[in-house]
Parts: C-alpha cells; sequence; structure tokens
C-alpha cells in the first residue's frame, strides 16, 4: 500500500514551534508521503519556506492570503486588498518552489462580517489571487466557511479549473457543483464527529476527494491539537463510509493529489 498526502496542513502554527521534527517523523512512520503546508498572512510565508527547505521533498509550501486575519488573539477581520500587496511580492519570490496558492477563499462567518462590504472585499482578494495562481498555473487551495455556494461560484466565474476545498462545510448538492467543475474536497480527521462531512463523503465520488489534517485544527477530538499522522483517521472513516478498502482510499486519494499538485511527483513515486 502506498502512503498518504496531507493535503492541507498549518505546519507553520507555534503550536508546532517545540516538536516539529518529532511531529514529522511520526507523521512518516504513519505513511505520510508528503505536506501540503498552507500559509493564512504573508507574516508566516518566510516560516513556511524555511520548514520546505528544511524537510525537502517531504514539506511543500502553499502561500496565499486567509479571508480572515487576525488583528489580535481576541478580534478578527476581514482580509483586505492592502494585506495582500504585503504577500504578493514573495509569493513572486518563491514562485517555483510553490506547489499551490493557499490558504485563500471566501468566509461569512456571522461574527468576521458585519457589513457586505466585509463580503465584498474577501471576494476582490480571492479574485485576485486566482489570478495570480492562474498567471503562475497552480491549484488553489480553498476555504469556504459557511460560504460554500458564493466560494464555488466565485471560483467558476473566474475561470478557476484546478481547486481543492478543504473541509467543505456546505451541503452535498452544492459540493456537487463543484465536482462538476473538476474540484476536488478534502476530508478532515474531524469527520468521525461531523455528521455534515460524513454526509458529504456519501455523496461525493471519490474521485474527487483528497485527504487533510487541517493541523493543529479539525482533529478527531474536540480541543485536542490535531497532526498530520492523523491522516489514516480520515481514510479509515472515508473507507468505512463508501464500502470500499483503505488500500483502495490510500491509492485513489494520494492519485488525485498528484493530478492536482503535479508538482508533487518529485518527493511521490507511485
Amino acid at each position: 500500500m502506498h502512503g498518504y498526502v496531507d493535503c492541507h496542513c498549518h505546519i507553520s502554527a507555534g503550536d508546532f514551534d517545540k516538536d516539529v521534527e518529532e511531529v514529522i517523523e511520526n507523521s512518516k512512520k504513519a505513511g505520510l508521503l508528503a505536506l501540503l503546508a498552507v500559509a493564512e498572512h504573508a507574516g508566516e510565508f518566510t516560516k513556511i519556506i524555511e520548514l520546505s527547505q528544511r524537510f525537502s521533498g517531504f514539506i511543500f509550501p502553499c502561500l496565499g492570503v486567509h479571508p480572515v486575519q487576525e488583528v489580535s488573539p481576541e478580534q478578527q477581520r476581514s482580509a483586505s486588498l492592502q494585506d495582500l500587496d504585503a504577500a504578493l511580492p514573495v509569493v513572486e519570490k518563491y514562485k517555483d518552489q510553490l506547489v499551490a496558492v493557499g490558504e485563500v477563499g471566501l468566509d461569512f462567518t456571522p461574527r468576521f462580517v458585519t457589513h457586505e462590504s466585509d463580503k465584498e472585499s474577501q471576494k476582490q482578494v480571492l479574485i485576485r489571487q486566482a489570478q495570480v495562481a492562474k498567471e503562475l498555473d497552480l491549484p488553489l487551495n480553498v476555504h469556504s466557511r459557511s460560504a460554500g455556494r458564493p466560494t464555488i461560484h466565485l471560483l467558476k466565474e473566474q475561470g478557476v479549473e484546478k481547486a481543492l476545498l478543504h473541509a467543505f462545510d456546505g451541503k452535498p448538492s452544492v459540493a456537487m457543483e463543484g465536482v462538476k467543475a473538476g474540484y476536488f474536497f478534502s476530508i478532515p480527521p474531524s469527520i468521525i464527529r461531523s455528521e455534515q462531512k460524513q454526509k458529504l463523503v456519501k455523496q461525493l465520488p471519490l474521485e474527487n476527494i483528497c485527504l487533510e489534517t487541517d493541523s493543529p485544527a479539525l482533529g478527531p477530538e474536540k480541543q485536542v491539537r490535531n497532526e498530520p499522522r492523523n491522516i489514516c483517521v480520515s481514510a479509515e472513516y472515508i473507507s468505512k463510509i463508501k464500502g470500499v478498502s483503505l488500500e483502495k482510499v490510500v491509492e485513489v486519494t494520494t492519485q488525485n493529489a498528484l493530478r492536482l499538485f503535479p508538482k508533487l511527483k518529485s518527493a511521490i513515486r507511485l
């Protein structure tokens, strides 16, 4: 059996500063072949690039501006084009090393969106990053919390052909619009405690499913730090729902990851 690919992970998070070596080692022992490190803001771009160099051929960098930006630990706001201005020169600098642009997207959670102008601002940031991804011929690694339908519609409007919708929280019927557009959906270990994710996997074709952990978030247990080694939890649960072998889930999801992120081929010989 070949190994797993974690298509969406925050390995640069402060939660991993003290034991990143051990976390990576444990994930390799669990069968992980590659991990896509996603960014949320320009401030962590350099750290992600450094991690991808330190764990070369295992950690692959994705740079992008998340729709929600932190002002302080207690306060968040919608992303603006100014946030993007700080990020784009760094994206340009490292463009040849990137496997995707991300984490980008829309987040219409009421506490982050107090006015229509917030939604508009997020849309502008996503549109610009979709253009950058197209110019660089890179896929998008996409966040769409409480904004499943508007995100998929915007991606289609922008002519985006290659996208991963991570931890999609919308209805299966909306996800199927993404499937028709050729998009992939990555499933985190929190599926074991999420009826919505279970319903989603029931509907999605295996050919459109990838695996992710979203570490340190979305783990099998609430409020417990998630790690990339928990990728097997997602795969096992998908195999249970789909009624296919774990081997089949691993094989198909890894092939899907390679189709979407062709730069991973350097690390994964199937």
